[in-house]
């Protein structure tokens, strides 16, 4: 209560002085064709510097960091994985609504999402010959089940579809795609098309090179699709170290006999998003949206993939109205559900609030880790670039940016309808060493990091929201 006091007297003070620059811009004082503002804007830009080190300070102080990651490791702790369809996702929805109501926002809702619900059920994959070993494997969402006594066939690896593409007897094969890792947009496409490459040349199952720079003997599971009128085969992620093991033995001309066993079962079911509004003070209308999505895989705990960027997406509203902090336009704070299965869940936001899309200002997503802050992916016009860039000088040295045509998830969806949006840049080298796999742990964060991204997320949508000018879209 102490503290409290102490930071509403200081944001009385601060609202004083940036009241003052409530003034109706528009987009005429921002020049589109170069990366330049008059004056009067670039003073009011200037003006958020002691807000932003306000709310900064404010999240990494002793009691608000402590209380925050407790918030979030008890919640990983707690529910641990979390696959869309699942009774546990569900809950973990309802304990996250509860939290925000006890924090202090009662504007808190859901919304209905139907989704798939793949559940594994059993999974083995033997090499037969030239030896017996068990091959460490994990099933790719939503493959089809094998036969109940498996699938046993001879094995051909490739390490690319044109390679593929060149072998003629793949008929009743099991084909290996060995591909080493490049970048994850390189080489997650050998994870999410393997299937039907295999299947269009009469391949029975296909086995992947799990998605990951490096391994402790850690196979990575992920989502593949399927085409229409090309057969559904079983597919399955194996560890980098088995991966080369029978390329190896391939080379030297070995026959290889591989078994793979897959139950599983696939129905839909009833998701929810989450929605949570900290109404703006003078456009309400208007709102940024910022956002993580609260599914996981259903191996390790959905700590890293996505418990961090859901839970610092989720304290913005939380925090700043603790602080007592509204800004000009509403933030919306969504809890994606169903995001590993293809962006349902953001999807559904879409097609049910079309037309309020025009509303949306900005949209932020963190989906990407949550390791030492860096800056911002940013995706939109160049106008908007130049605004948001401008913007990050002030929070040095978390400034960096990187300019793409589009990013993250379901972000991507809101910049494909002219939005502009930005995501979490961070400090994620070795985010794909636990990406997918029982290595997501809570072990695998650093809390430091985890709340520098917090406050770093909180201060910069609240600039973004409370700002003069919209967010230029063109």
């Amino acid at each position: 209560m102490y503290l409290k006091t102490i930071l509403a007297i200081i944001f009385i003070c601060y609202t004083k002085v940036i009241e003052q620059y409530d003034l109706d811009y528009d987009e005429s004082m921002f020049l589109r064709n170069e990366c330049f503002f008059n004056e009067p804007l670039l003073d009011k830009l200037s003006s958020y510097k002691p807000v932003i080190d306000y709310i900064m300070s404010t999240v990494k102080s002793k009691l608000i960091s402590e209380d925050f990651y407790e918030k979030y490791s008890t919640f990983i702790d707690i529910f641990g994985a979390r696959p869309a369809g699942s009774k546990n996702l569900e809950n973990a929805i309802d304990y996250m609504n509860r939290l925000t109501y006890y924090s202090g926002i009662k504007n808190v809702f859901t919304e209905n999402v139907t989704v798939p619900h793949w559940q594994r059920i059993y999974e083995s994959v033997q090499m037969i010959r030239p030896r017996f070993k068990d091959i460490a494997a994990i099933g790719l969402g939503p493959s089809v089940a094998t036969p109940r006594y498996g699938i046993t066939a001879d094995v051909i690896v490739v390490c690319s579809f044109k390679e593929l593409d060149k072998i003629d007897k793949v008929q009743g094969k099991i084909v290996l795609f060995n591909n080493v890792f490049t970048t994850y947009i390189e080489t997650v496409v050998y994870r999410v098309y393997s299937a039907i490459k295999a299947a269009q040349k009469g391949a029975v199952a296909v086995l992947v090179r799990s998605i990951t720079p490096f391994s402790l003997y850690t196979p990575h599971t992920g989502s593949l699709i399927y085409k229409e009128n090309v057969r559904k085969i079983p597919a399955a992620a194996i560890t980098t170290e088995d991966a080369d093991f029978i390329q190896r033995l391939y080379n030297s001309g070995e026959k290889i006999t591989i078994n793979i066993t897959m139950l599983n079962t696939l129905n839909k079911k009833i998701s929810r998003n989450t929605i949570i509004d900290l109404r703006g003070r003078l456009e309400p209308r208007k709102m940024v949206i910022v956002s993580g999505h609260i599914d996981s895989w259903d191996v390790g705990q959905g700590a890293v993939d996505n418990g961090g960027g859901m839970m610092i997406s989720w304290f913005v509203p939380v925090i700043l109205n603790y602080l007592n902090l509204r800004p000009r336009r509403t933030i919306r704070s969504i809890l994606w559900t169903a995001e590993e299965e293809g962006l349902i869940g953001g999807a559904e936001y879409i097609r049910r609030h079309y037309n309020e899309l025009q509303d949306i200002n900005f949209v932020l997503e963190s989906d990407a880790g949550t390791f030492k802050p860096l800056g911002l992916e940013i995706a939109g016009s160049r106008a908007a670039k130049c605004l948001i860039s401008t913007i990050l000088k002030l929070f040095s040295p978390i400034n960096r940016i990187k300019l793409v045509n589009n990013t993250g998830s379901e972000m991507s969806l809101f910049v494909n309808n002219g939005i502009p949006g930005a995501s979490l840049l961070n400090q994620d080298y070795n985010y794909f060493l636990y990406h997918h796999s029982n290595a997501d742990t809570l072990t695998a964060q650093n809390k430091e990091h985890v709340v520098n991204c917090a406050a770093f997320w909180a201060a910069i949508s609240y600039v973004i929201a409370d700002i003069p000018i919209p967010v230029p879209r063109d």
